[in-house]
């Protein structure tokens, strides 16, 4: 099972300028209803830190990417790219062949975020492609008041890994933040009042390839400190189930031990590859030519290899996932629900979720493992009572993989173990709750 490395739970180049606050966001908080998450500052404290708050903010189009600082990029037809780059920097790959290259850079810089509470946590989500010798690097930094802090990197991504190796962030706790794998973490005692994004476009000197990001964004979240969440009431008044293909993790075990020791540690892609395959945008088989004839499940050990996270060695980047899934034409980000009712509304729009859960031995009673520390796993819907009725791709063959859990059990193993992630993935224009 993939490790869940925060149970609560960037950067190098030129500067470009500060930029205007932005205070009201325009993409909304994924709540069960469907709107933006209340933003009321609170006087009291411990009241505060008593209540989950979220806040979702995406820039998509090209009047949003407009409202950012551009440091010698394009913008067109929804999407950055390099246009006149603003310098170079030299770049050696720690888990390639090591030798020093000089790219080009361009960048784009938002707008402060002003999210209206203390985040204490950042966990930042992009789609985009990029052609052979070009990557991206996305950065995140926060402020306190008038102090401002470092840009912080989260992750250096492409979308293919012959000649660059994806990687997350280092720990850089150095002022007010720190980096945990993929999610910026407030450092203690310090409350946020507002964060920024950052995206590096970079290419080899000599070149004219480009990236090309078509999103970038970040959900920022106070998540109390709890380890039992009260059940939430359902929403279902009939049994709603997605027709999301069965794919099992454990057909791979110990195979491919380069990407984290075999499949037995694949319950995130699996789960992306099941999402993939739900909104038919699986890779074809010349895309995964790269496995032998006759393998099981070709198009899980595609999605592996593709979101795999080089330096944390492991398959269950958050961030990295959903960007894969962009790589297939679709448009994906992590967010945070604050409870099921949340998942119904995506459910009833007929759009199925990767949930990330832990949970101890007898806390998820039908589950084919006896615990986790972090798996991922889909919703793909609810019984008419609000009971779950997910895709687990634990299960030891794909008959196996439909489970059906307890509304309490699963609440319980998703909102204090991750804060209630999820991956969100559907066709640009699929409206959301």
């Amino acid at each position: 099972m993939t490790v869940l490395r925060r149970i609560a739970t960037i950067g190098i180049g030129l500067a470009v300028g500060a930029v205007p606050l932005l205070t009201s966001p325009t993409y909304a908080a994924t709540d069960a209803t469907g709107t933006a998450p209340s933003t009321e500052p609170s006087t009291a404290v411990a009241a505060e830190r008593a209540q989950t708050k979220i806040s979702m903010r995406r820039w998509s189009t090209t009047q949003q990417w407009r409202s950012g600082a551009t440091g010698g990029v394009r913008v067109s037809r929804g999407a950055l790219s390099i246009g006149k780059p603003v310098g170079t920097r030299v770049y050696s790959d720690p888990y390639g062949s090591g030798k020093a290259r000089r790219y080009d850079v361009s960048r784009w810089t938002s707008r402060w975020v002003q999210p209206g509470f203390a985040p204490t946590e950042l966990i930042p989500s992009w789609n985009a492609t990029t052609q052979p010798n070009t990557w991206i690097e996305v950065s995140l930094r926060a402020r306190a008041g008038s102090r401002v802090g470092s840009w912080d990197v989260l992750g250096r991504w492409a979308n293919n890994d012959r000649g660059f190796h994806r990687n997350s962030g280092t720990p850089q706790a150095d002022d007010l933040t720190r980096v945990n794998v993929d999610t910026l973490v407030a450092a203690d005692g310090v409350r946020p009042t507002g964060w920024q994004v950052r995206v590096a476009l970079m290419r080899r000197v000599g070149t004219d390839a480009s990236p090309r990001v078509s999103s970038l964004g970040a959900v920022a979240s106070r998540v109390p400190d709890r380890s039992i969440v009260p059940t939430s009431a359902t929403s279902m008044q009939a049994t709603r189930s997605l027709r999301v293909p069965r794919y099992s993790q454990m057909l791979h075990a110990g195979d491919y031990p380069q990407w984290n020791n075999g499949g037995q540690a694949w319950c995130s892609p699996t789960s992306t590859a099941m999402i993939l395959g739900f909104w038919d945008r699986l890779p074809s088989k010349q895309q995964y030519d790269f496995v032998p004839a006759g393998y099981p499940q070709p198009w899980v050990v595609h999605a592996t290899r593709f979101v795999f996270d080089y330096r944390y060695d492991g398959a269950g980047n958050w961030p990295f996932n959903p960007a894969y899934a962009g790589t297939r034409g679709l448009d994906a980000h992590v967010t945070r629900l604050r409870s099921l009712r949340g998942a119904e509304a995506y459910i009833r729009k007929g759009i199925p979720l990767v949930a990330s859960i832990a949970f101890g031995p007898g806390e998820l009673s039908g589950s084919p493992i006896s615990s986790s520390a972090g798996h991922l796993l889909v919703i793909r819907g609810f019984t008419k009572n609000g009971d779950v009725l997910a895709n687990d791709p634990a299960a030891a063959s794909r008959k196996g993989v439909p489970r059906t859990y307890d509304r309490r059990q699963f609440e319980n193993a998703w909102i204090p173990a991750s804060g209630g992630v999820v991956y969100v993935v559907r066709p640009a224009g699929t409206p959301l709750p």
